[in-house]
């Protein structure tokens, strides 16, 4: 259970949520695990399958908390709020700026900017840990260049611009992934970004793991009351969640890249569990894919401070801090919409 930016998160399986007078109760059984004052929450979001009480739903929808309903990997169910409220104004300005190609370029940058920043981060805490096996020196260089680019995102008021740097800050990084794969080289090897299909091992795990954060990015999304299908770097296309691709950005590396090397580092999967198709795509055998979503669903229970609130959180809450910090840079609340920066 974690309070974060006047939005309550229940994360703990089979717990029911109930009302007692102006506080929220938190049972597990017949145990109460915690107790918390409404009258300061904007939201409530519960992961799980217990419930909530009606006295509690009703009380909510009076005072203008919305209830959000998440499965307990973290797909998005439902949301309740009160006819006094909704997400009209949040949205209309949503999608305000995503009409408007500069003020969308000024929001993006900072996605791409915490970006190159975590990806020039990873660069460097592996030059630090495995000064031996790398080519420091080429790392450097690129680390260096990456630092530059950084300096010209924070600069840029054209989505076009915006896409060139993000491209050209995605080879250099790309050009050194290969170096941080330290274990099972002969068969795990990163020679560039491939995908639909994925021709190799490292990006069959790549693909997955984005796929992986991409639903949690739009469940966020959607139980802060934006509308993750319009977007501001990633334009409108049908079906496509622009917006959860968008803000995913800066999580691609921290998120899903480091998974995907301590899975192939600390020989938690092998060769075995991938196989071939006669298209060249590569794929991987369903034992594998559970061994992925295991660990990914302990990764989103290890614990982290997060740079801009200065709370300790879990990853999986990660995306739902990112969310409701755009939201309330959306609302005005905020004067930039604050990245998450890793290191």
């Amino acid at each position: 259970m974690k309070k974060l930016l006047n939005t309550f998160f229940v994360t703990m399986p089979d717990t029911y949520l109930s009302l007692d007078g102006e506080n929220i109760v938190v049972k597990k059984e017949e145990e109460t695990l915690a107790r918390y004052p409404l009258h300061n929450l904007e939201s409530i979001c519960t992961f799980g399958y217990a419930g909530v009480s009606p006295a509690l739903m009703g009380a909510c929808a009076s005072r203008n908390i919305a209830l959000t309903f998440m499965t307990r990997s973290g797909r998005f169910l439902a949301r309740v709020i009160g006819e006094d409220r909704g997400n009209v104004l949040l949205r209309k300005e949503q999608y305000r700026i995503s009409d408007d190609e500069r003020r969308s370029a000024l929001l993006s940058r900072n996605m791409i900017f915490g970006k190159v920043y975590n990806q020039k981060w990873i660069l460097e805490r592996a030059t630090r840990d495995y000064p031996l096996r790398l080519d420091t020196s080429r790392m450097k260089q690129v680390t260096g260049s990456l630092t530059e680019t950084m300096k010209l995102i924070r600069g840029a008021e054209d989505l076009g611009v915006l896409r060139g740097l993000e491209g050209t800050s995605a080879v250099q990084y790309n050009s050194m992934f290969d170096q941080l794969i330290l274990q099972q080289k002969e068969n795990f090897f990163f020679h560039g970004r491939n995908k639909r299909p994925p021709l190799d091992n490292v990006n069959a795990l790549l693909s997955f793991a984005y796929t992986l954060l991409s639903k949690d990015m739009k469940s966020a999304l959607e139980a802060v009351g934006l509308d993750p299908y319009v977007g501001f770097l990633h334009r409108d296309r049908p079906g496509r969640a622009s917006l959860a691709l968008d803000i995913m950005e800066e999580l691609r590396g921290v998120y899903a890249d480091r998974l995907v090397l301590s899975l192939i580092n600390k020989r938690l999967i092998n060769e075995k569990g991938f196989y071939r198709k006669e298209n060249g795509a590569v794929i991987m055998d369903d034992d594998t894919r559970k061994i992925v979503l295991q660990a990914w669903q302990e990764r989103k229970q290890e614990k982290i401070m997060h740079p801009y609130l200065n709370e300790k959180i879990s990853w999986g809450l990660v995306p739902y801090a990112q969310a409701l910090l755009l939201a309330r840079h959306i609302r005005g609340d905020l004067d930039e919409y604050p990245p998450f920066l890793w290191k």
